[in-house]
């Protein structure tokens, strides 16, 4: 077997119309992505489906979990400052992390408690490090 891509992305919010219209504020009307429909087949499941690129990311309700791990995802942004000062502007709370050549990047929670990572990527980085070691 062989994974071909990944289609989607599934993160919790809680249950009820309140939280699916936080969700729809935050990855809509902040992040600018677009709604997707959820099949009939599971529409009752309380899902709000976006389109990101040619994936989808799924927020699907739950009772909250309050897990402060490090998983998360990312999601490539075209200009990073802007991205963090739309975001403050809205409330929350972006911070920094440990550089990686080539791929600037920050991260924050969503309405939810999920990490979200902003990255551009400005080169390879295998590369960006091997020019920085001075080996060609």
């Amino acid at each position: 077997m062989k994974a071909q891509q990944i289609q989607h992305i599934s993160i919790p919010r809680p249950p009820g119309p309140d939280s699916a219209a936080v969700a729809r504020a935050f990855y809509s009307g902040l992040l600018g992505l677009e709604e997707a429909p959820v099949p009939k087949s599971i529409q009752h499941l309380d899902l709000v489906w976006f389109r990101l690129g040619t994936m989808e990311l799924h927020v699907f309700s739950e009772e909250p979990l309050n897990d402060p791990s490090g998983r998360h995802y990312c999601l490539v942004v075209e200009d990073l400052p802007a991205a963090w000062d739309k975001l403050k502007e809205a409330g929350y709370v972006p911070w920094d992390t440990i550089a990686i050549p080539g791929r600037p990047r920050f991260f924050c929670r969503d309405p939810f408690g999920n990490t979200i990572e902003f990255m551009t990527i400005e080169g390879n980085y295998l590369e960006l490090e091997a020019q920085a070691n001075g080996q060609h």
